[in-house]
Order: C-alpha cells, then sequence, then structure tokens
C-alpha cells in the first residue's frame, strides 16, 4: 500500500507541476497574440479613452507577471472570471458546454472500446489472414486521414445520400435522449474511427505478445481451442497495456474534439474555445485551454493507476 501511495504522490506532484507549466505557456501564448484585445472588441471607430478604459477593465494596463498571478491565484479559487463577450460568468459558460463535450467523448467510447477489443482479439485469433490484414488497412486508413475530412465524407454519404442522420448536432439542454443520440451518431462515429486503430493495434499485439509464454503453450497443449487460450488466458494477463491506451484514447477523445465540434456545430467546449478565439474573447480562451490541459493530465494520472491495479508488477521495474 505504500509503493502505491509513494507512486499516487508522485504522480499528483508531477500532474501539478505539469498544469503549472501549461498554465503558464497558455497564458503567455494568449497574451503573445497580435493585435490588442480592446481595440479588436470596440472596432476602429473607437476612440482612445474609450480603448483604455476597456483596457483598463480587461486588466491589460497591468504588467504581465502581475496579470498572470492574479489569473491563477482567481483559478486555484474556482473564479474563472467574467466573460468579455457577454459578461457572463465563465464558470457558467463552461458549464454547460463542458458537460457537451464529455456527453460526446463517452458516447464515443461507449461505440469505439467494445469495437475495438473485438476487432483486436479476432486480429489476434486469425493473425496474418485476411481478416487481420483488412481490419488494420481499414483502421490505419481512418487514422492516417484528417479528422475534418472524415466527418465530411460522413455528411455526404450518411446524412446528404441516405438521409440517416442529420449533418448538424444542433442539440440544447432541453433535447430528449434518443433525439440527442440520433443527432450526436455522426461526430460520434468521426471519434471512433479516429481513435479505433490505437485502441485495436494495442490489443492485437499484447496479446500475439503473450501467445509466445509457457503457460499459453501448456493451455495449448491441454487441447483447448485457441479462442479460449486467447479469451481465458492471455487476454486478462493483457489488460494493463490495453487499459491504458484506453485511458489515453478517451482523453484524447475529450482534448481532440475541438476540430469534430466546429465541423458539426456541435455545443462543445472545444466550439466555445473557437467562438471565443474568433472573438478575442482571452479570459474564455485561457479557462477552455486550462480545462483541457487538466482533463488530460487527470486521465493520464488514472491510466497509470489502471495499469498498475492490473499490473502490480509495474510498481517495481527491473
Amino acid at each position: 500500500m505504500s509503493d502505491i501511495l509513494k507512486m499516487l504522490a508522485h504522480r499528483i506532484s508531477l500532474g501539478l507541476l505539469t498544469l503549472f507549466a501549461v498554465s503558464l505557456i497558455i497564458f503567455l501564448g494568449v497574451s503573445l497574440l497580435p493585435g490588442d484585445a480592446a481595440q479588436s472588441m470596440l472596432g476602429q471607430a473607437a476612440t482612445t479613452e474609450t480603448v483604455e478604459a476597456l483596457r483598463k477593465q480587461m486588466g491589460l494596463d497591468l504588467p504581465p507577471h502581475t496579470r498572470y498571478l492574479q489569473w491563477l491565484g482567481n483559478i486555484l479559487q474556482g473564479d474563472f472570471g467574467v466573460s468579455i463577450g457577454n459578461r457572463r460568468e465563465i464558470s457558467e459558460l463552461i458549464g454547460v458546454r463542458f458537460a457537451n463535450t464529455l456527453f460526446l467523448a463517452l458516447f464515443a467510447a461507449v461505440i469505439a472500446v467494445p469495437l475495438a477489443l473485438t476487432l483486436g482479439v479476432l486480429a489476434a485469433l486469425y493473425r496474418n489472414s485476411i481478416y487481420d490484414r483488412t481490419v488494420n488497412v481499414v483502421t490505419l486508413s481512418s487514422i492516417s486521414t484528417p479528422e475534418f475530412f472524415v466527418a465530411y465524407i460522413l455528411i455526404l454519404l450518411v446524412s446528404v445520400k441516405a438521409g440517416m442522420f442529420p449533418s448538424l448536432a444542433n442539440i440544447s439542454p432541453d433535447t430528449p435522449l434518443f433525439e440527442r443520440l440520433h443527432k450526436m451518431f455522426l461526430p460520434a462515429v468521426t471519434l471512433t474511427l479516429v481513435v479505433l486503430a490505437h485502441m485495436m493495434r494495442m490489443t492485437r499485439a499484447a496479446i500475439i505478445n503473450l501467445l509466445a509464454s509457457p503457460y499459453i503453450e501448456m493451455a495449448t497443449l491441454k487441447g483447448m481451442s485457441r479462442a479460449r487460450v486467447i479469451v481465458h488466458h492471455a487476454l486478462p494477463n493483457a489488460w494493463a497495456p490495453i487499459v491504458n491506451v484506453i485511458v489515453l484514447n478517451l482523453a484524447y477523445l475529450i482534448v481532440g474534439v475541438v476540430v469534430v465540434e466546429v465541423v458539426f456545430v456541435y455545443p462543445g467546449l472545444g466550439q466555445l474555445l473557437v467562438d471565443s478565439v474568433q472573438r478575442r474573447d482571452l479570459p474564455v480562451v485561457q479557462a477552455c485551454c486550462l480545462i483541457f490541459a487538466a482533463t488530460y493530465v487527470l486521465l493520464n494520472l488514472i491510466a497509470d493507476i489502471l495499469s498498475i491495479m492490473t499490473n502490480p508488477r509495474l510498481l517495481h521495474p527491473k
């Protein structure tokens, strides 16, 4: 137990240090954007006095290190500030959008994870067969294709040509569950095609790596079928790398949805980020980037913990 606690403390410390570094990069990156945010919001017709008043209101007249420390201190207290565009609390804006992004990622994961495990086990079961090669080619082609291109192809074939699903995922909090799932199907399938190959190939590689183990050979010599050997003996011992890659892909499903949300006009955190960049709403941009970073760091920590729970030998690497 002490080893696990030490590992947790070490991982959490690294995660907090990473978040601090990322927050600094986010602040510097947003601060170094070309142009003046106040001037951009007010337009070229604004007077100098009006621009200076808005700069003071936004805190842009303060030194960069002072603004960063104030911003970080407010975030540590749970205060993300106020949106410059509509004067609403940023936490209120982000709450609904982030919930939509999580729901989309969960929907895609429900499709992708069982499908990837099934395809990976079958690929290991029929190694080097036509099925194995076909699945590898198809999944690698899907992951090598840009997300926006996959999304537009799906819109053309499934929405425009077949008319089965809507091309826009314009949902609201009042949308019924089944209607919401219907409208979100194409974005979820797009994300599934992006992460499917990685999870499937890791499942296949982990199982094939174990097939040469002595206990697998003994189970085969006892007359067990190949399917039973893989499912009941190889798969349980391959969970550590599989769980790790699944959780990392779940992290990608959450933080990598920006392009997909923009294509399908899905009201998630990625769409809010793009809209805020266009409006030069810097506090919202900073908050969205930090939330994405924190989510990715947290899911990486969960991946490490689950890997060690499924394979305790990772606590004592040689």
